[in-house]
């Protein structure tokens, strides 16, 4: 007997790119939705997968192909360092509240709304981020995260919906060029290394086919009504670097910046950025990723969902690897063993 499908909004994402394989390694039906197919050809690799013509910001007739579909994992969203409020808002509040109303209209089986630990905003130092640690966004794209996970779980009170929330770590990985990739993959391969406050600092790293597996386990696992965060150990920035230094190879020096000096030039960027129209490449908002202390705990994904996560060395081999190897369009086929 054929599975149900799995109706799936950013399938052609950096998370997404990794899920649809795993997925379809394990034969289950895929409806993908994507404003444009034919921008990703990638997916006809994958017999199992229907690409959905459609945009999650407007209500329209893709909503229509969540009927028969058992389960919806809500991968979609707009993430950014820079960018207006109402854009994060369109995509990660509006897009999350359409994606509802067609689930429940479909009646699915499970819904896994993909958040992001990101919410927390402004952790204390001294206190470990778990599940019942209460948010606290501080710009616009962690805001609307928050605004559209406390739409899903609403569905879920209010409606009966069962949804389950996974709040994933920062990404880094193959297929990855943004975000924890570039800050310490792409920009010290090329021979940029910034250290904030001489690396003192935690950060939550998540490896993008870890978030992967740990979507599926949430599918199956998880308890309904739940938040679970989905990201390997803490670690430093500098030891972060030294890592990936050491795993691929590299001698340039790191510069050390001093906390005040690196908003400084923050605020110029953004200044110069206004009028260009374009990302600077320092954002301000990186201050609430860079400068705070990131102790995520995954202890509760371990426990309820047997989420195991890579060593962060083993991750940042990987990773390396895939640079190193020209950066193809597509993930080993050890990236895709079953659970």
């Amino acid at each position: 007997m054929t599975a149900a499908p799995i109706f799936v909004t950013g399938g052609t994402g950096f998370l997404g790119r990794h899920l649809i394989p795993l997925l379809c390694r394990r034969g289950i039906p895929v409806r993908v939705l994507t404003r444009d197919p034919a921008a990703h050809p990638w997916l006809a690799r994958y017999p199992n997968v229907q690409a959905v013509a459609g945009d999650v910001r407007e209500s329209g007739p893709w909503m229509a192909a969540v009927q028969g579909c058992g389960s919806v994992i809500h991968a979609g969203g707009l993430f950014r360092f820079w960018g207006a409020a109402q854009d994060f808002d369109a995509t990660n509040v509006t897009g999350t509240r359409h994606l509802l109303d067609a689930a429940r209209a479909a009646g699915v089986q499970r819904f896994v709304h993909v958040s992001s630990v990101a919410v927390i905003g402004q952790p204390d130092p001294r206190e470990v981020i778990d599940e019942a640690y209460p948010p606290n966004p501080v710009e616009p794209y962690q805001i609307s995260k928050l605004k559209g996970e406390h739409l899903a779980l609403e569905a879920w009170r209010e409606h009966g919906l069962p949804v389950i929330v996974v709040r994933p770590g920062a990404y880094y990985g193959p297929l990855g060029e943004y975000a924890f990739n570039r800050l310490f993959f792409k920009d010290p391969m090329r021979g940029i290394i910034m250290q904030i406050d001489g690396g003192r600092h935690i950060i939550f790293p998540a490896y993008v086919g870890d978030v992967a597996q740990g979507v599926l386990l949430a599918l199956e696992r998880g308890q309904v009504g739940e938040v679970y965060n989905l990201c390997g150990d803490w670690i430093s920035h500098q030891d972060a670097f030294t890592i990936v230094i050491r795993e691929a190879g590299l001698w340039y020096p790191r510069l050390n910046i001093p906390g005040w000096m690196g908003i400084a030039t923050s605020r110029v960027m953004e200044a110069a950025a206004r009028i260009v129209r374009r990302e600077p490449f320092w954002p301000l908002n990186l201050k609430s990723y860079v400068y705070n202390d990131w102790r995520v705990s995954n202890d509760k994904a371990r426990r309820e969902l047997g989420f195991a996560p890579l060593d962060f060395v083993e991750g940042v081999r990987r990773t390396v690897q895939w640079y190193r190897a020209g950066k193809p369009d597509q993930i080993p086929e050890t990236e895709c063993e079953s659970l």
